[in-house]
């Protein structure tokens, strides 16, 4: 990939910067942060040591994947940021489906394509010079996923292989493009602005999931969407209760 031609494609007005491999392109932005003055995407040919949520790591390969984090920057505190993995999730599954791909999501940020994982995200902050948060914000994106790969996952995974054909320039400036108008949106308006659109992509809407902190079930109901900030909605047999996301794997009851 080649950063002149993501940021001549783009509309973001986004600095971009693309390198052939690094150990993870968060944790490569988080040591920069201080020194930012502006949006930086970094993209990454090869990511040897990709994160996901909760530590677990991320698998990718320099053929079937895209690995990138986008450094931006948000007035005010974390509590400004409630929603802001979800919003990205509509972000990209909107931009998908431009490009003929139709997805799913899954609370609180996961993008699925017929059930299996297609991308995740990552979001990480850290206090901005001056005041506010710099958050970067690391997605890996599947477009192919060879037998091998999902052999080292352990579990089905999705790709998109028509994706994969298209020229890689123009779908990263796409995604960049998606993800940037998202983030202005976000910050003119918070998750309120995604929350319906985020509930009519939602996978699991209506079945029967158990929440596991740890391994160990602490709700069980019926997955009825997210409110106005985010917050998973579950009906129960005491009603309805809401939780934020946290260190908590969401899954459909067997």
């Amino acid at each position: 990939m080649n950063a002149a031609s993501i940021a001549a494609l783009s509309r973001a007005g986004v600095a971009v910067e693309v390198v052939a491999q690094t150990g993870s392109t968060n944790a490569d932005l988080l040591a920069r942060a201080s020194t930012l003055a502006a949006p930086l995407l970094l993209i990454a040919e090869h990511q040897s040591a990709g994160r996901g949520r909760a530590g677990r790591s991320w698998l990718s390969s320099p053929e079937g994947s895209l690995t990138f984090s986008l450094a931006w920057r948000f007035d005010g505190g974390p509590q400004a940021l409630l929603g802001l993995p979800l919003a990205v999730g509509v972000a990209l599954a909107d931009t998908l489906g431009t490009l003929g791909q139709q997805v799913q999501l899954k609370w609180p940020n996961d993008v699925l394509k017929d059930g299996d994982k297609l991308a995740g995200i990552l979001i990480e902050t850290q206090s901005a010079p001056g005041g506010g948060t710099w958050c970067v914000i690391g997605i890996g994106l599947n477009l192919l996923m060879p037998d091998e790969m999902e052999a080292q996952l352990g579990r089905s995974a999705a790709g998109m292989p028509w994706l994969a054909r298209m020229d890689r320039d123009a779908l990263m400036a796409a995604l960049l493009d998606g993800l940037a108008g998202c983030l202005r949106e976000f910050t003119a308006r918070g998750f309120a602005a995604f929350s319906a659109r985020w509930n009519l992509r939602h996978a699991w809407q209506g079945e029967t999931v158990v929440l596991l902190d740890g391994g160990v079930v602490r709700h069980e109901g019926r997955a009825a969407g997210v409110d106005d900030s985010g917050r998973l909605l579950l009906d129960t047999d005491e009603g309805r209760i809401t939780v934020m996301a946290g260190d908590v794997s969401l899954r459909v009851k067997a």
